[in-house]
């Protein structure tokens, strides 16, 4: 049989070859690169409500605690666009105002619920032993209760005020974070350089700082992430029941609550403050993925 030579490929075969080769870069760009309309609508969306935290006067020079009594609940139009309530206050403006106090909520229930997290994950995960099943069978405990509940059950007990919510809501979501912690710390522990940094003699809390908490620390950002949209929600539904902000600062979950009388002729005072509820949640969550799929 005649043996047959392989010839190394030309160079325009070896740049297709090369093109059809993912890399590290060029997988990044593929990723910017399949960024939806809808991911793209939703990133906008949710600067828009930020934009409303930071400087709402941009977008509204109405008096959101100061009402028109001849305007009361007028419907929307071109001077009011989300109508008016009962004692003749813009709802525009109280809805772009009300994001400030619902964001600044849900960043501190995050920022609680990391810190805890945190603390319990690491040390299950890299201290091990009895501690691990302590710290983990606390953290099934809470798993087991809904996180609402467990907020619900907190707030009776710190009282009123969105930073009270903001409490309840991050023990509610600490349990989930703390699993997530832990497993991560794990997995980078018995990894290769770890253990040869703790064989050439590096101290266990440079090893925890340098090699574990870097290492651990992108899940749960991640994770993170995709609980904003759920914190918004929960701090909603808990200012919705009567727990957040004393009447008349503005907050879109007791927005929502002032309406309900008004359901059949003003329906406005509710729908409207709903939709943007939902329309960030829905953001949040489709940006979230997007990052998450970006960053896989």
């Amino acid at each position: 049989m005649t043996s047959v030579e392989t010839l190394p490929p030309t160079t325009s075969e070896a740049a297709r070859a090369d093109a059809g080769t993912p890399r590290a870069g060029g997988r990044r760009r593929t990723h910017r690169l399949r960024l939806s309309p809808g991911t793209v609508a939703a990133g906008l969306f949710l600067l828009l409500v930020v934009l409303w935290a930071l400087a709402p006067q941009w977008f509204t020079s109405a008096d959101p605690l100061v009402g028109v009594g001849a305007e009361a609940l007028r419907p929307p139009s071109a001077d009011h666009w989300f109508g008016t309530d009962r004692i003749g206050r813009d709802q525009y403006a109280r809805v772009v105002h009300g994001a400030r106090l619902s964001l600044q909520a849900t960043v501190i229930a995050l920022a609680i619920a990391l810190a805890v997290s945190s603390v319990i994950g690491v040390v299950a995960g890299f201290v091990g032993g009895w501690v691990d099943e302590v710290l983990m069978r606390v953290v099934d405990v809470l798993l087991a209760i809904p996180g609402l509940l467990i907020s619900l059950m907190l707030i009776t007990v710190l009282g009123f005020g969105m930073v009270n919510i903001a409490i309840a809501v991050a023990v509610g979501s600490v349990a989930s974070f703390a699993r997530v912690t832990r497993s991560e710390v794990l997995k980078v522990r018995t990894a290769a350089y770890v253990e040869s940094a703790a064989v050439a003699g590096v101290r266990w809390w440079s090893v925890l700082w340098r090699h574990v908490l870097p290492h651990a620390s992108g899940p749960v950002l991640a994770l993170a992430a995709l609980e904003f949209g759920g914190a918004i929600l929960s701090i909603s539904a808990l200012s919705f029941l009567g727990y957040g902000a004393a009447p008349p600062t503005p907050e879109w979950g007791s927005l929502v609550s002032d309406g309900r009388g008004y359901v059949a002729t003003a329906w406005w005072l509710t729908t409207l403050p709903g939709i943007v509820v939902v329309l960030t949640v829905v953001a949040a969550n489709t940006v979230s993925h997007a990052l998450s799929r970006r960053n896989a």
